[in-house]
C-alpha cells in the first residue's frame, strides 16, 4: 500500500471498510455502509462502484443470490493489507465507535466483544494535556494516585499520551519527582493550567527512547505438543516471538501477555508463555 492516498480520509476509510467486509465477510451490502457510516442508499452504492471502477478494479462480483458483492477470485487488497488482524480490529473497535458516534453501528453479526469499564477522563483536562503536549509546554494540575489519594499539585511536561490496551495515561516530566513518570488520564483533577515551555522534553527520556526486545517462548513445563499450539497461536519463528518495544512500555506488554516477571505461575497452563531474555531486559522490569 502507498502512503499518500489520492482520496479524502473519509473516502478512504469507506474504501478500506469496503475491502475489509469484502474479503473476511464475503459479502458487501450498500447496508453495510448505510448503517455505518450514516450515509444514503445512493452514496453507499456509488462508493462500492468507484472502488470497483478506480480502486480495486474488478475486485468485487456481484452475486444476486447473496444479494450483495462477493471477492473475485482475482480479488487483490489496494487499500488494507488483507489481514485478518484488520477484520479483528474492526470487530474489536465496534463498540468503542458506537460510543463514540451514535450512528456508527456496524452491522457484523455473530460477534461479541469484550467491553472492559472505561476510565473516566473529563475532556477538560484532555484538551489542555494534548495542548502542552503538543506544543512543548509544562502544566500545572492536580493529581491522585493509590498511593496518594489527596489531591496534590504537580507540575508536569507530558509528552506522548499512551494507551496500555486498558487504560490511557500520559508520559511526561515530573518535577515533584524530578524524572519521567506515567500519569493515569482519569486521576487528574480539576483545571490544569499552562505556565509556558518545557525544560525536560521527549528527546530527554531515555527510557522512552530506548527501544528494546521482549523475546516471548512457550513455558517449558508444557508437553512438546502444548508448546506447538502456544508457538503457532503467537506466530512463533523458530519457537519464539521477538517483540520490538520501547523500554518504557515493556512492563505493560508483559501485563497484557498475563506473564508473571517474578515466580512463574504454579501452572503452566495458566500463563502459557515465558519471558526468554529476562536478563536482558531485566532493569525495565518492574
Amino acid at each position: 500500500m502507498a502512503d499518500n492516498w489520492p482520496f479524502r480520509w473519509d473516502l478512504l476509510f469507506r474504501y478500506r471498510f469496503i475491502e475489509v467486509i469484502a474479503l473476511w465477510e464475503g459479502r458487501l451490502t450498500t447496508r453495510h455502509l448505510v448503517e455505518t457510516f450514516g450515509i444514503g442508499r445512493q452514496q453507499a452504492s456509488k462508493d462500492i462502484n468507484t472502488y470497483n471502477r478506480e480502486v480495486g478494479p474488478n475486485n468485487l462480483v456481484y452475486n444476486k443470490y447473496l444479494k450483495g458483492y462477493e471477492p473475485s477470485a482475482a480479488f487483490e487488497p489496494k487499500v488494507t493489507r488483507g489481514l485478518a488482524e484488520e477484520y479483528l480490529q474492526l470487530l474489536a473497535n465496534r463498540s468503542e465507535l458506537s460510543r463514540t458516534f451514535s450512528s456508527l453501528v456496524l452491522p457484523l453479526g455473530h460477534t461479541e466483544v469484550l467491553d472492559p469499564p472505561t476510565r473516566q477522563v473529563s475532556p477538560d483536562v484532555l484538551r489542555p494535556l494534548l495542548q502542552a503536549a503538543r506544543d512543548q509546554q509544562r502544566i500545572e494540575v492536580d493529581y491522585v494516585s493509590v498511593n496518594n489519594p489527596d489531591r496534590e499539585g504537580r507540575i508536569i511536561a507530558p509528552h506522548t499520551l499512551v494507551w496500555t490496551g486498558l487504560r490511557w495515561h500520559v508520559r511526561g516530566w515530573c518535577e515533584k519527582n524530578g524524572d519521567f513518570r506515567d500519569f493515569v488520564l482519569s486521576r487528574f483533577r480539576g483545571l490544569p493550567e499552562l505556565l509556558g515551555p518545557a525544560d525536560h522534553r521527549a528527546t530527554d527520556d531515555s527510557d522512552w527512547n530506548t527501544l528494546i526486545t521482549l523475546e516471548i517462548v512457550p513455558d517449558a513445563r508444557l508437553s512438546a505438543e502444548q508448546q506447538e499450539v502456544i508457538a503457532v497461536d503467537f506466530g512463533m519463528q523458530n519457537g519464539a516471538l521477538k517483540i520490538p518495544v520501547r523500554a518504557r512500555l515493556v512492563n505493560y506488554l508483559v501485563q497484557l501477555l498475563n506473564i508473571n516477571t517474578g515466580e512463574p505461575h504454579p501452572d503452566p497452563r495458566a500463563q502459557q508463555v515465558v519471558i526468554a531474555n529476562r536478563d536482558a531486559i531485566l532493569q525495565w522490569l518492574i
